[in-house]
């Protein structure tokens, strides 16, 4: 959130906190500039629902009006899961007790991201829970898995030695690439993959973190590749 608002100041910020720990949405309200909307966890589910058709809704009408609006949402999984409480039974049930309907509104959610011709854009960053032990989680996460842009992974291995941020390289991706970089960079991004994959979780993230460190612009960071 920092970053972005260093980075794109003239963007709308919007925070977009379901079912969190009350110190937690304090804490958020208190660091970032930007308006943070929240529904904690004491609240109903039907409060959680109201709260983000509230906010998707603003940010439609603020793209309409030619503004770019970034919403991060924490997270698509607790939205999820108080849609398939509040929506009337279908009578079909997937596995993890999972409504067969009640995932189509957090779809619609997810998927109002757009740019806008003659108008704005809406960026939605949305975290997902996975391996909760929670059936219903694995299927709301197998549901959204592949529908964004760019997906990034955190890994509770390397959190947990405490390397941040704790990113899976290998899992994590941005769908059209070449579309962002230069051939020659997204070539040696490919090399850098490879070497990376050889790797560890946790060695391949020190490695990189060690690296980035040293460099100060991609092409620094590039060069010191070829210097291994």
């Amino acid at each position: 959130a920092q970053s972005i608002t260093h980075n794109h100041p003239d963007a709308t910020l919007m925070v977009l906190l379901i079912d969190e720990r009350p110190e937690e949405v304090t804490e958020m309200q208190r660091l970032v500039k930007g308006e943070v909307i929240a529904s904690t966890f004491d609240e109903p589910a039907s409060r959680h629902v109201q709260v983000a058709e509230m906010v998707i809704e603003k940010a439609k009408r603020l793209v309409e009006h030619k503004k770019d609006v970034i919403i991060l949402l924490d997270s698509i999984t607790r939205l999820a899961r108080a849609y398939n409480t509040v929506i009337p039974s279908s009578g079909k049930v997937l596995t993890g007790g999972v409504d067969a309907n009640a995932l189509h509104k957090p779809k619609r959610f997810f998927g109002a991201a757009r740019n806008v011709e003659e108008g704005g854009s809406l960026t939605i960053i949305a975290t997902a829970l996975i391996d909760t032990g929670s059936k219903m989680d694995e299927v709301i996460y197998e549901e959204f898995k592949g529908t964004g842009n760019m997906e990034l992974h955190l890994n509770r291995k390397i959190a947990e030695k405490r390397v941040f941020p704790a990113i899976d390289f290998n899992r994590s991706g941005t769908r059209r690439e070449e579309l962002l970089t230069k051939p020659d960079e997204l070539q040696k991004m490919w090399i850098l993959r490879k070497i990376v994959h050889e790797m560890s979780e946790i060695d391949a993230m020190e490695f990189l973190i060690d690296k980035l460190s040293m460099s100060k612009t991609n092409d620094e960071f590039f060069d010191s590749m070829k210097r291994q």
